[in-house]
């Protein structure tokens, strides 16, 4: 087998790319179908669906990504025992990478179907395989040379709009800057763009898109695919953050069909943390991102079908008399039995007027390797004293010259955990400002210059020079949609549950429906908690799902 020259295959080269023992290989042959290819087969294409996780029996498979300049660059060649395939082949998604018989080869083809049966019925085996398809996909976000590509000028809000996106999606991609990377001009010149109308996407299987959509760029890499209007699910699951994955997991490992709806991306306001510290199980912390594409990922082993990102937008009883039906974008309906809100909350804005003018270039919800590129080495400013803004304000501290911390309170203690304030104190580049509030911001062309600030107290006002603000002001249950699904909402918009209706636990005001994770009314607003309360609807829907199978049963028994 070749060496990989990825810096993570090599740290990890036995585990991202595991020769299997024979004894393996008879486990698995039960799974698959046996394959041959021919020296020099194409055997699929960056773009292309694979036809599964591929076993090597005997021969040799080139595994290649597209660099720069449309040059073709090795990452690995896989010899006999080792197996094609990284995270796209769990759930059939497009591949990443172009896989290429090196010379005659004889192998078997476990589908993606198949391939979650083998990590469920050998537990053992399936714990290696997805461990080296995990470390795959790390492997190309780190190379940063497969995926999309997307072109233009890298301030641009709908540059980072995009990037952020795909990187919330853990998908690998690059950025070509338009206005230095000679690529990316070549192709602009190619394709006859005009650059007014940058940004473009260049996608795996060759189609270019213009300033695209999220939902089009999803499309076009394969992240989303229609929804089976004739299929009755179990549950469908809007929102994909730490509790609807909690939900997904155990519903499905419980043999649910399981589907799941987010409007964005899966891990919601948990994935933005840069680091969480106080998570059971973790005593050196781990980022929200990776806590929850652990998440998803583990969700898809168990067969949940992700619908990322689509959008909920109406829910009511269905005409055939069989649960519920989810109206989605574009027209698309998914029917099921039983559904869970799990949408979260919004990201709450700053009452400045001209906010929106610098929202997506200036003004950020979300402290990211992105936006700590786009900051390094300058000042900034940061609203907030909770939980997030603590960790947002740490990791840029990292990164940037100066942290401006503004709270309007008189003390961060009060809504921020200990150790955090701790480590805020201990950082000598994070000015802390309490009692103080935004009362301005100036700039232009969608790039910010000042922001202005005054002390609650004296009244006193101070102004720097400053192009990049966070904010992390708290969250509103994001409860808009369900304005006209007959679904009982407290004063403040949170999901009524539960004793408060006289209902089943984390059950709503409609029977079959439920609540959990922040849009509830009365939740623990932790990660934790929110993964407790995905766990204790599954419980929950097990209850509904049976007596409603009971009185099905009853009924047809009737005369």
């Amino acid at each position: 087998m070749a060496q990989p020259t990825n810096p993570i295959f090599g740290a990890r080269r036995d585990q991202a790319f595991p020769t299997l023992a024979e004894v393996d290989i008879d486990r698995m042959r039960r799974f698959g179908e046996a394959s041959a290819y021919a020296a020099g087969e194409h055997i699929f294409a960056a773009g292309d669906v694979a036809p599964g996780l591929i076993v090597v029996l005997s021969g040799s498979v080139d595994i290649t990504q597209d660099g720069k300049l449309a040059r073709r660059e090795t990452i690995v060649t896989h010899g006999p025992g080792s197996f094609v395939g990284e995270l796209a082949q769990l759930s059939a998604r497009p591949s990443l990478v172009n896989a290429q018989a090196a010379e005659p080869v004889e192998a078997f083809v476990i589908a993606s179907q198949r391939l979650r049966d083998l990590m469920v019925q050998e537990a053992n085996l399936g714990e290696r395989i997805m461990r080296a398809l995990i470390l795959r996909r790390v492997g190309l976000l780190e190379s940063a040379t497969s995926g999309p590509i997307i072109i233009g000028p890298v301030a641009n809000g709908d540059v980072l709009r995009l990037q952020g996106f795909l990187a919330r999606s853990g998908q690998p991609h690059r950025v070509l800057d338009s206005d230095s990377d000679p690529c990316a001009k070549t192709l602009v010149e190619r394709f006859e763009v005009d650059p007014h109308h940058l940004p473009i996407v260049l996608c795996p299987n060759g189609r270019l898109l213009l300033n695209p959509g999220e939902k089009d760029l999803a499309r076009c890499i394969g992240l989303l695919r229609p929804i089976d209007a004739a299929k009755l699910y179990d549950v469908a699951i809007v929102g994909a953050g730490p509790a609807g994955l909690a939900a997904a997991v155990y519903a499905a490992s419980e043999g649910l069909s399981t589907i799941v709806l987010d409007c964005r991306a899966f891990g919601g306001q948990a994935g933005a943390s840069s680091r969480i510290e106080n998570y059971l199980g973790f005593p050196t912390g781990i980022s929200g991102m990776a806590l929850m594409a652990r998440a998803y990922n583990q969700a898809q082993k168990f067969g949940v079908e992700m619908v990322i990102p689509d959008e909920a937008k109406l829910l009511s009883a269905a005409t055939d008399g069989a649960g519920y039906r989810l109206d989605v974008g574009d027209g698309e309906t998914v029917r099921t039995r039983s559904v869970v809100i799990a949408s979260g909350a919004r990201y709450r804005r700053l009452d400045v007027a001209n906010l929106a003018q610098f929202e997506g270039t200036s003004v950020h919800y979300w402290a990211s390797p992105i936006e700590a590129r786009l900051c390094g080495g300058q000042e900034v400013a940061l609203v907030g004293a909770g939980n997030s803004a603590g960790q947002a304000a740490v990791y840029l501290a990292s990164h940037v010259k100066q942290v401006a911390l503004l709270a309007r309170g008189g003390s961060l203690e009060a809504s921020m955990s200990r150790y955090l304030v701790e480590r805020i104190r201990a950082q000598p580049n994070i000015e802390v400002l309490t009692g103080t509030e935004i009362e301005a911001l100036d700039g232009e062309e969608g790039n910010l210059a000042t922001v202005r600030w005054r002390n609650r107290a004296s009244g006193e006002e101070t102004m720097r020079q400053i192009r990049h603000l966070f904010l992390f002001i708290g969250a509103d249950p994001n409860t808009d949609w369900l304005a006209n699904c007959n679904v009982a909402l407290d004063a403040r918009g949170f999901v009524r549950t539960g004793s408060d209706l006289g209902s089943a636990p984390m059950e709503t005001s409609r029977s079959g429906v439920f609540a959990i994770g922040d849009v509830r009314a009365g939740s623990v607003k932790r990660v934790a908690a929110a993964v407790g309360e995905g766990a204790q609807v599954a419980a929950a829907l097990h209850a509904y799902l049976g007596r409603g199978n009971a009185d099905a049963s009853q009924t047809a028994g009737r005369p």
